[in-house]
């Protein structure tokens, strides 16, 4: 029976993953520039489940896929990285080299997102994990989890990105308007993605 289904699942994941078009979004920057770097380092840090659209739409939000682009607070490259975040990336992979040369910013920038995801194991949907690691990404952990403990003491889960938006504005030392458009332009630019099988498959193992 345990065969069956491994066999079953190695055949039809494969299948879905190679039928999933890419999001239909209005984007002007959505094309398929860098596709092969976002496809390659979402495989190897998140494994081949994951959509790696998610993190190209995040390159888009973050500097429109421009590989020489620099931030007002010195944030470089497509994912706008910050040299000191870059080099501590860099300690766990040696390989990453020049933080502007695009194909080393986006490996970076999904290594780090890896590492964001991981920290969010608490049980909830996939779509809000997603969306606690793209807020931690933007804003930092720390200042996320300030969010959620004061949204527990609003008597809200906190569990859910709802309850971080709900409490946003309380929450000291954060911009948080930039926050919430940020990982709301990344759903859009994803379609509106909703909660699926693959989704739930990823977010069991991890």
């Amino acid at each position: 029976m345990r065969k069956t289904v491994l066999l079953i699942a190695a055949v039809v994941i494969p299948i879905m993953l190679e039928a999933a078009d890419i999001p239909e979004v209005t984007d002007r920057h959505w094309t398929r520039k860098y596709d092969q770097y976002f496809r390659k380092y979402s495989k190897r840090f998140f494994g081949p489940a994951i959509d790696w659209h998610w993190f190209k739409a995040q390159g888009i939000a973050e500097s429109g896929l421009r590989g020489n682009a620099r931030s007002w607070v010195n944030a470089k490259g497509i994912m706008q990285l910050m040299p000191r975040t870059f080099a501590e990336l860099k300690k766990k992979n040696p390989e990453l080299r020049n933080v502007l040369d695009p194909r080393w910013n986006i490996a970076a920038g999904i290594s780090y997102d890896s590492s964001m995801y991981k920290k969010w194991r608490e049980d909830r949907p996939f779509l809000d994990r997603m969306r606690f690691m793209l807020g931690s990404y933007n804003a930092g952990f720390r200042t996320i989890l300030r969010a959620q403990k004061l949204s527990r003491k609003y008597g809200f889960s906190g569990r859910d990105w709802e309850s971080i938006k709900s409490v946003a504005p309380k929450v000291s030392k954060w911009r948080e308007k930039e926050t919430l458009g940020y990982v709301r332009k990344i759903e859009i630019l994803m379609g509106e993605p909703e909660e699926s099988g693959l989704a739930a498959l990823i977010n069991k193992y991890w």
